[in-house]
């Protein structure tokens, strides 16, 4: 009769390696926040990149009532 003994090997922990898809992704994210925040928080709308039009001026001072920006 022969007994076997487990014996219990420690668990190794594969590492994590981000991809470049997934930084590419939380590079133009931040990007693109950041961007969004300088425009309706800083800019106030004052750049108008279709004329003299005032709908991009509307649509950002509207954001920043929407979201607590002091202006006026």
């Amino acid at each position: 009769m022969s007994t076997t003994s487990a014996i219990s090997k420690p668990l190794s922990t594969p590492l994590v390696h981000a991809n470049v898809k997934t930084i590419a992704l939380l590079i133009s994210v931040a990007f693109f926040s950041l961007l969004t925040v300088y425009f309706i928080g800083v800019d106030e709308g004052m750049i108008s990149m279709f004329g003299k039009g005032t709908v991009l001026h509307e649509l950002f001072h509207d954001g920043r009532h929407l979201l607590g920006f002091p202006c006026h």
